[in-house]
């Protein structure tokens, strides 16, 4: 399994732009047979495509891109990207009316059924042309496009090598927004459930997580994190064979998760961190990284795994070039300088996971480099699946009961 993570800046691409270099870095003789692509900022951040009307455009451009990437004797035909729905605009006075309903909902008991907050979140049949664009795809060679899901600039999609599309079901979505007020998709998750044979259910959460730089907002990004992780629902499945596919309702219940996007982590403090840099001395620059601080203290990603970071950090890049923006000293720059950081990571959970490569491409096309990871999946045996929803079950019922009987006394 390839997955890879891109914040590509706002920047819609051209046809002539070449990303073979990043989804195909592995030996041709053992290709993936599954690959998760998560992007942030297809769109740029601005108030008209977070409040308004979704941009479907550059994500049509990007599947474009990578499906003759992953299918190169098929480079002639353009990707026909559905018409899909389109989001409502929204006005100031709804989002007011969006503020106070927040506030009476983290009021509610915590015993209280959890709230989807409002994300999109949907299941195979409800997913409309996407899906029906999977099936129509049929059996025979190449990738095919699975599932893909759009959230203001968070985009992710999953494409099967045709021979294993027989083997998904269960496909849903759901997405939470974190941006404006706590609830916009200008930040926040988009994720894919799906189940492989029957047997192994799969979670693919792409975040695009709170900004800055400044002592504290590694706060907001842990926030961030833990909101994801309560908010996301998934909706059960419906149809003839739901009873016998497993329907996990939550991203912990999963067999198998991974965690992709633009988790916007820094490095605190500066001092030597040029020279650190400039020394390739990734092991020093890396006790510096928030992402690991906070995990190591037991505030974010606890029993999460994470591959063996051997590159440079990821971001933050001037336009076109391999330098980075901390080091510009331009006075004409309308770049802001950045302390680099590794903003754009892969982590885990979930046993019978192997990380064969973690790594990053070279693309100068973003002021973030792209990153990849590779996984061999162990898959599990019919039923399993009921295991693990029925341990997730009865410790969230234990913590209830616990929950009210503080409250007896």
């Amino acid at each position: 399994m390839f997955v890879g993570t891109w914040n590509v800046g706002g920047r819609a691409p051209d046809q002539g732009l070449d990303i073979s270099s990043w989804l195909l870095d592995q030996p041709a003789s053992s290709p993936a047979h599954i690959y998760v692509l998560g992007f942030q900022e297809i769109v740029p951040l601005n108030a008209g495509n977070v409040l308004g009307v979704e941009d479907k455009g550059p994500a049509c451009k990007w599947l474009d891109l990578v499906r003759r990437a992953l299918n190169p004797s098929s480079s002639g035909r353009s990707y026909g990207c559905p018409e899909l729905p389109q989001k409502d605009r929204v006005s100031f006075s709804d989002l007011l009316a969006m503020e106070d309903r927040l506030s009476m909902v983290s009021e509610l008991d915590d015993d209280s059924e959890p709230s989807t907050s409002n994300p999109e979140s949907s299941s195979e049949e409800e997913m409309g042309d996407v899906v029906m664009h999977r099936r129509a795809g049929g059996a025979g060679h190449g990738y095919r496009l699975a599932a893909s899901k759009q959230m203001v600039g968070i985009f992710l999609c999953v494409w099967v090598w045709a021979d294993l599309m027989p083997c998904i079901t269960g496909l849903r979505v759901s997405c939470v927004g974190r941006g404006i007020m706590g609830y916009m998709g200008n930040k926040g998750s988009v994720s894919i459930s799906l189940t492989l044979q029957r047997s192994t259910t799969l979670c693919f959460v792409c975040t695009h997580l709170a900004s800055g730089d400044k002592d504290g907002d590694e706060v907001r990004r842990n926030s961030d994190v833990v909101e994801i992780l309560k908010r996301t629902r998934f909706t059960p499945p419906r149809g003839l064979f739901a009873a016998a596919v497993p329907s996990p309702a939550t991203i912990l219940e999963h067999d198998k998760i991974i965690w992709l996007g633009d988790l916007n982590y820094r490095l605190t403090g500066s001092g030597d961190t040029q020279e650190l840099v400039d020394r390739n001395d990734w092991q020093s620059l890396l006790e510096k990284d928030q992402l690991r601080v906070e995990q190591r203290a037991g505030r974010v990603f606890v029993g999460w795994e994470e591959g063996l970071i051997n590159f440079p950090p990821t971001y933050k890049y001037l336009a076109d070039s391999d330098t980075y923006a901390a080091v510009s000293s331009s006075a004409k720059s309308h770049h802001k300088k950045r302390t680099p950081a590794w903003c754009d990571r892969i982590l885990w959970q979930g046993s019978g996971m192997k990380q064969l490569r973690y790594a990053r491409g070279e693309s100068r096309f973003s002021d973030h480099r792209p990153v990849s990871s590779v996984f061999i999946v162990q898959l599990g045996k019919p039923g399993d699946h009921l295991l693990r929803v029925a341990a997730a079950a009865a410790a969230a019922t234990g913590h209830r009961r616990r929950v009210h009987s503080s409250r007896l006394f």
